[in-house]
């Protein structure tokens, strides 16, 4: 299993709770961003840097993705196809998309999709506070754990 993360958008703290745990379970952690980006020295962190570009790291992601895989996106439709390929996504926030939940996250963001077109303002989602934070790395531990058990 590789754990695959849409970087443009991940927070730094979520970022630094990957690393940890890359470099503890020795899994292999790749990047995707459309900037340079600094990660850690390490045998199992590394990142990719793509051209500049709407849905262009996305799109590289879902062509790198394996079965059993883990991406690291809040981008629903990103999660939806990784799903569809076979692999896990799970959000910064601690969501983790399966196949029982994916279609009505991405209709629910196609319908506030539509909210903001029309002019309804709906503001942005709140700041990640410690319970996200907490909920991302427990359900990353339990990902890892059944992942090391295979």
């Amino acid at each position: 299993m590789k754990i695959w993360v849409d970087a443009d958008a991940c927070p730094i703290v979520i970022k630094d709770i990957l690393y940890k745990a890359a470099q503890r379970t020795q899994t292999e952690l790749i990047l995707v961003a459309n900037q340079p980006l600094r990660v850690p020295g390490s045998l199992y962190i590394k990142s990719i840097q793509v051209q500049p570009g709407f849905d262009v790291a996305d799109n590289e992601i879902v062509k790198l993705v394996e079965k059993n895989d883990l991406v690291i996106t809040s981008d629903i439709p990103l999660a939806d196809e990784v799903i569809e390929k076979g692999g896990q996504a799970l959000s910064p926030r601690g969501e983790l998309y399966t196949v029982s939940n994916i279609k009505s996250r991405l209709n629910m963001r196609d319908f506030m999709d539509a909210m903001r077109a029309s002019g309804e303002h709906s503001g942005g989602p709140p700041a990640l506070n410690h319970s996200d934070r907490q909920r991302f790395a427990n359900h990353l531990d339990r990902i890892l754990s059944k992942a090391l058990k295979k």
